[in-house]
């Protein structure tokens, strides 16, 4: 009886997008004391459901009533817009084309510390040192709450209060850095410090008294003339930097810590942004050679009648000094540049020689910063910050000016979400995002993805090509080995080659550098009785689990379940288990006996899980503490060494063997990147590919370094067969955890579908992997000719097909993900 009914006292009304996969925007009402502040693009607190709230996006402000009743909004969060309407217009195309909602878009856009929901929990942050009693009383409650139960849902902060609109207090105590989200101290989140120096008490606040400092130095001449370069330093600057003073002052630790102890000086750490914190000096980028020259005249040509250009230049041809002379220009014009890479953690080099040119002119986005560090560069784009440097999530951020997308190394399929939705790709996303601005986008590889390079012979896409290596270095001689014939031979040494073995000595002999490519994490992918046949298997997944002698465990690598080694085989009972198969850890393992003077390293997913282990590795094998550098794909990106004298792909086979009509395609791509890391700077290098299946017609190509006719070849097999890019994919996934309810549930979704698709519709068909994460999965796959019309209507009946199957009694559980341009 205490409340009474709820009023709407204004006409206005808002749609807003919920974080989460409801199928379309909601309507509220807006109370008259909201009207003002409300706008399209800012947060406003919503309840949704019996109890929970929401920050909630406006979509559009209307001046009509919906016809049914509303609920009213609770606050305004924002006082400015935190996304444009072109962002806006960009999460509607992402939604439609990629056959998912607009919440499930709004999810993975924003930054989790601007998605709040009831359920999110906060708690005191490590870094307020503050005192809580001279905050405003409302977050002094809740500050002295989190300081005796350290973690509080948001219901809980709104019980606290006693008030239902908490949503502007507490994003007013996030940008203030008093409280975290709880999941910013899951991810291990430490405040960048810095190493500065200030006058204690009574110097610092009382000038005059700086004589009797003065006084007390008078012996130290050094501790003196630090002094006078402190306070040189402290006329421009609001803090000052130990190094700094170090290098003005010409003095080391000591001097400054026998003025500590006079307490003259302290030394503290201070917390500073991470965005933006390049403090080295800016240098000029390189001149440009005569073909980089030509590379940009013919870009500028090409980009007064195209959007897109396609830049196809050897690996080693020198494409990045083209890009930055390209940002240069767009950032003299005032405009904004987004610089996609696939994965960001693995282009350290990239980003350090665009900082070197650019300075803190640029900012980097990915997944690996924290949410603070997301919203601090979120902000200075929406603020129109110049150059941003990241992986495909940077396409969400809210531009302002955006004129300029370079996408470098656009084959790489790390460019297409997998999982979650929205299943987007980076390439195909970012050139719809130039559009909306009217932005040039220019696509860079060395080996071009087969629909890129047709839309270059089709006229749709502009072609500038760079076929010399930078400094006229020959590109490397490659070298195919027989696996079938050195086995017969005798000339294996485990799985090496005699030919590998040697080059790799010479090399290393030379005081060159070896990388070694081998597609497979983990010392070996079977663990097996040689006796019955048994093969351990991860309980979760039809998959064999991966031995990791390291940890000495077996690991499944689709869904991460562990297990110790089985002592006896549990279906015969015998003890003679064995490892099948090789992957990184197992080269590693072996290199040490065959060249055990060398330093040996490892890149893979197990040795750069934290945030700073690549850029550790890459600077060991860059600066000679590592010798020979084994790897998964991760050591074709991005990397740009001198001293590489040898690459070696030890088992190309593996690379042929997917289920997957792009398999070939992906093995030249792989194959010609890593082999592009040899010989960089001074000389010719070597490539040695192994391989039991050296008739392939993708190994010829590789070792002619051929990409004309691998494309010729690879563009008729894709229009016999009805492949992109004549036709587009769709796979839809049907999930469950009982196999008779996803087989049954495949029967009526497919009778749907095929009743208007016929012979469009393939499957359904249990996938290579049939069960993952204890859910059996089965497949469709659409092929539709290119037809705008057909197509969409497709993706119409697909929604309703979904629409059907879950609302049949007993199939409301099962799981449809649908995948636009899969693979």
């Amino acid at each position: 009886m205490s409340e009474l009914h709820p009023t709407s006292d204004s006409n206005t009304y808002v749609t807003v997008i919920l974080p989460m996969a409801v199928p379309k925007p909601y309507t509220y009402a807006v109370p008259e004391e909201w009207v003002s502040k409300v706008q399209v693009g800012v947060r406003v607190e919503v309840q949704f459901g019996p109890k929970r709230q929401y920050a909630a996006l406006v979509l559009e402000v209307l001046n009509t009533s919906p016809g049914h009743k509303t609920k009213s909004i609770l606050s305004v969060i924002d006082d400015t817009p935190i996304i444009w309407a072109e962002q806006l217009r960009f999460w509607q195309w992402v939604g439609q084309y990629y056959c998912c909602t607009l919440g499930e878009v709004m999810h993975a856009a924003l930054p989790a510390n601007l998605k709040l929901a009831s359920e999110t929990s906060i708690t005191l942050s490590p870094l307020f040192e503050g005192d809580i009693m001279e905050l405003e009383d409302r977050a002094y409650l809740i500050a002295e709450a989190l300081t005796i139960q350290h973690e509080l849902t948001l219901e809980q902060v709104r019980d606290i209060l006693g008030i239902k609109t908490i949503y502007p207090l507490i994003r007013d105590l996030l940008d203030k850095r008093i409280i975290y989200l709880k999941e910013d101290l899951k991810e291990k989140f430490k405040a960048k410090t810095l190493a500065c120096v200030r006058l204690r008490e009574p110097y610092a606040s009382q000038p005059e008294t700086l004589q009797d400092a003065f006084d007390k130095l008078s012996r130290a001449t050094r501790q003196v003339e630090a002094l006078m370069a402190f306070l040189q330093l402290a006329r421009g600057q609001d803090y000052i930097r130990r190094e700094e003073l170090y290098k003005l002052a010409k003095v080391d630790s000591s001097v400054i810590q026998a003025m500590e102890k006079k307490g003259i000086l302290e030394v503290y750490e201070r917390e500073v942004s991470r965005i933006g914190g390049y403090e080295d000096e800016i240098v000029e980028a390189d001149v440009l050679s005569a073909q980089q020259e030509r590379a940009i005249a013919e870009i500028h040509t090409q980009f007064e009648e195209k959007n897109v250009i396609l830049l196809q230049g050897v690996t080693g041809s020198g494409k990045t000094r083209v890009y930055v002379e390209l940002i240069r220009e767009a950032m003299r014009r005032g405009e904004q540049v987004l610089y996609l890479l696939p994965e960001i953690a693995l282009t350290t080099q990239i980003i350090e020689r665009l900082q070197r040119v650019f300075g803190d002119q640029v900012d980097v986005y990915h997944s690996r910063l924290n949410n603070n560090e997301r919203v601090e560069i979120w902000n200075r784009a929406k603020e129109g910050k110049a150059l941003v440097l990241g992986a495909r999530s940077a396409l969400f951020l809210p531009f302002r000016n955006l004129k300029l997308v370079i996408i470098d190394e656009e084959h790489d399929p790390s460019f297409k979400q997998q999982d979650p939705n929205p299943r987007y790709h980076g390439r195909d996303a970012g050139i719809y995002l130039a559009q909306l601005f009217g932005a040039k986008v220019l696509l860079g590889t060395a080996t071009p993805s087969v629909e890129s390079f047709y839309n270059t012979q089709v006229g749709k896409y502009g072609l500038v090509r760079m076929p010399e290596r930078f400094g006229g270095l020959e590109l490397p001689e490659v070298e195919i080995v027989d696996l079938k014939k050195a086995l017969r031979a005798g000339s294996m040494q485990s799985h090496f080659s005699v030919t590998l073995l040697n080059e790799m000595k010479a090399t290393l002999e030379r005081g060159e550098q070896v990388i070694l490519f081998q597609n497979r994490r983990g010392y070996a992918p079977v663990y097996k009785c040689s006796t019955c046949n048994w093969t351990c298997e991860c309980i979760h997944c039809d998959v064999s689990l991966t031995y990791h002698k390291g940890q000495n465990n077996l690991k499944c690598h689709y869904c991460g379940y562990q297990t110790q080694l089985p002592k006896a085989c549990p279906a015969c009972g015998g003890k003679q288990l064995i490892v099948q198969g090789f992957g990184t850890e197992k080269v590693e393992d072996e290199l040490k006996i065959f060249l055990p003077d060398a330093k040996i390293g490892r890149m893979d997913l197990d040795t750069v899980r934290s945030k700073n282990a690549h850029t550790k590795i890459i600077n060991d094998f860059e600066e000679g503490r590592i010798n020979v550098l084994v790897g998964t794909q991760m050591v074709t990106k991005g990397l740009d060494f001198e001293k590489v004298g040898l690459v070696g792909v030890l088992s190309a086979d593996q690379l042929l063997q997917f289920p997957d009509f792009r398999a070939g395609e992906r093995a030249f791509q792989l194959m010609l990147q890593v082999a592009g890391r040899a010989g960089r700077k001074h000389k010719r290098g070597k490539v040695i590919i192994q391989s039991h299946n050296v008739a392939n017609p993708v190994i010829k190509e590789v070792l002619d370094g051929d990409f004309k006719a691998f494309y010729s070849r690879e563009i008729m097999e894709r229009q016999e067969f009805f492949y992109p890019p004549f036709y587009r994919l769709i796979r839809i996934t049907l999930k469950h955890k009982k196999p008779e309810v996803v087989n049954a549930a495949a029967q009526k979704y497919g009778n749907f579908l095929r009743a208007k698709l016929g012979d469009r519709l393939r499957g359904p068909a249990v996938p290579y992997v049939g069960r993952v994460r204890s859910y059996f999965l089965i497949d469709f796959l659409i092929k539709l000719e290119r037809n705008p019309q057909l197509i969409a209507n497709t993706k119409d009946l697909i929604a309703a097909a979904d629409h059907f199957l879950l609302q049949e009694e007993g199939y409301s559980s099962v799981k449809i993900a649908v995948d636009v341009d899969p693979f």
